[in-house]
């Protein structure tokens, strides 16, 4: 006789499985820290437009009382109004780029734009963004930082910094159009104003004294907020780096600021950067980002050498210690150290991240465990705010000062050995942060997130994981510093500083 024994509802699949973000949990201090050094601009704020947009819909729905509902509806539609305006008249390969949502857009714009049906939240396949309040959601915790809007119960209201006259009445009509349910193309030409393309957008002149934090041309720290100073210190670093470095033709942005700021003695020798407000958190940052790379990569390299449950490619401990150790040279880590190039000179970094990275093999895990090697080594050279910016909060897993540890503790040991450490941790940590991660879904059965997953004493994957670098939103800063005029770049991919850009943000000839 057969019996069917019922359980509670969590225990009928076992444990559910999602992808995680940051399996390693290495990223923390240096998403911190940017977000501290550059507020107001986000990795996926693109256009200085969507922030006048968004303040110019703050003052039309408190000039009307719209409420949160409302502001969402002409939220909504006036994005697919700039989508639509977008496609008709900017260049797909032109600068600064094409509205938002225009990829989804595009498709569904026949001989007129059914605005109602593209602007419909609840229209699946034929909506232009599935976020119920759609792109808004990237730019909303950047306006507010910046001071332009602010929400009230769920609706958009002036900040601080209002929408000035002049930036309301280039938006005015887009409101007006984002009442029709459909637009022809000789309404869409009317609104030829709100291209993305236009030459000199009149929103220009008010956003670039916000985000430069100054009035009539002229800086007065004292009527600015920390946050306005550090973010007018960022554009200040990226000026200069321009001035120093942007003539590079084998260098972009961020090699730029790296050149000027993280290597060599500019920080302390310019006349600019030297007196320039955290200067050396951001030297500090970008040599903490090299570390924070490596592990990324050393992380995705031992996932992608696994294979999924079900196949034969399932990996024990053993076999993912040797992934990495069979690629050690022979020799103890000591003598591996001696081989490598002073990391400092004249008590600044040399640039010695940037000549291991030059010409490696990106999937060579050796150059990874060698950059560690050098944050090691970083942790007990680097001084005062460099130094406490570079380490981070002093209990992080994994961190520079973990390697110099490991560095004291293996120094006269084979690198295999080494190696074997370095994946035991990485798979330990793994799991720490998995299980910190772990909730019950909305049925009450534990979901855990992480592509990666033991049983039985194998390691199998559920997915490869992302190896790119974390930002910095240099390449935000340079974008924003171009849309706001304050740098020019010729189509070699040279910029120079504009002669606005050098008299507001200070950054000399």
């Amino acid at each position: 006789m057969t019996f069917m024994v019922e359980g509670p509802g969590w225990a009928k699949e076992g444990l559910e499985h999602a992808s995680g973000r940051y399996p390693l949990r290495v990223e923390a201090p240096v998403l911190r820290t940017v977000e501290l050094l550059v507020p107001g601009i986000s990795s996926v704020t693109r256009y200085v437009r969507y922030y006048a947009l968004y303040a110019a819909l703050a003052a039309h729905a408190d000039e009307h009382d719209l409420d949160a509902a409302a502001c969402r509806r002409l939220l909504r539609r006036g994005e697919v109004v700039l989508a639509g305006v977008s496609i008709v008249h900017d260049d797909p390969d032109g600068w600064p780029g094409m509205a938002h949502g225009v990829d989804r857009v595009r498709p569904l714009f026949g001989d007129d734009l059914d605005l109602g049906r593209v602007a419909d939240l609840d229209d699946g396949d034929r909506s232009y963004s599935p976020r119920a309040w759609g792109f808004w959601e990237q730019y909303g915790g950047p306006n507010a930082t910046l001071g332009t809007v602010t929400v009230d119960g769920g609706a958009l209201r002036p900040a601080e910094h209002p929408c000035p006259a002049e930036v309301r009445e280039l938006f005015a009509p887009l409101w007006r159009a984002a009442d029709q349910d459909l637009l022809d193309g000789p309404r869409l030409d009317e609104l030829a104003a709100l291209a993305m393309q236009r030459a000199e957008p009149p929103e220009v002149p008010w956003l670039r004294g916000l985000f430069t934090a100054t009035v009539e041309g002229r800086h007065d720290p004292g009527g600015w907020a920390a946050d306005d100073r550090r973010r007018r210190a960022a554009f200040r670093m990226f000026g200069r780096a321009v001035v120093l470095h942007g003539h590079d033709l084998e260098q972009g942005p961020e090699e730029w600021v790296r050149s000027a700021v993280a290597f060599g003695d500019q920080i302390e020798t310019d006349p600019v950067l030297r007196d320039l407000d955290h200067v050396l958190a951001w030297r500090g940052l970008m040599l903490r980002n090299y570390s924070v790379s490596a592990w990324r990569r050393l992380w995705a390299g031992l996932v992608g050498s696994m294979g999924p449950e079900d196949g034969s490619t399932d990996r024990d401990r053993d076999e993912l210690r040797a992934w990495l150790a069979d690629k050690m040279p022979a020799g103890s880590l000591r003598a591996f150290l001696d081989e490598l190039p002073d990391t400092m000179d004249g008590g600044h970094p040399t640039p010695l991240e940037r000549e291991i990275l030059a010409n490696a093999d990106p999937k060579d895990p050796l150059v990874d465990v060698r950059l560690l090697l050098v944050g090691g080594r970083r942790a007990t050279e680097l001084v005062g705010e460099e130094r406490t910016t570079f380490l981070g909060t002093r209990h992080d897993i994994l961190n520079p000062l973990w390697v110099d540890r490991l560095i004291h503790d293996f120094t006269d040991r084979p690198m295999t050995d080494l190696a074997v450490r370095l994946v035991d941790d990485m798979l330990a940590q793994a799991r720490r942060v998995a299980l910190a991660k772990m909730r019950p879904d909305r049925n009450g059965r534990m979901k855990v997130f992480s592509r990666v997953h033991e049983r039985a004493g194998r390691f199998y994957k559920t997915g490869d994981e992302g190896d790119g670098d974390i930002g910095l939103r240099i390449l935000q800063l340079a974008d924003f510093a171009h849309q706001l005029g304050l740098v020019t770049v010729t189509s070699h991919g040279t910029a120079a500083v504009t002669p606005l850009g050098v008299d507001l943000l200070e950054v000399g000839p």
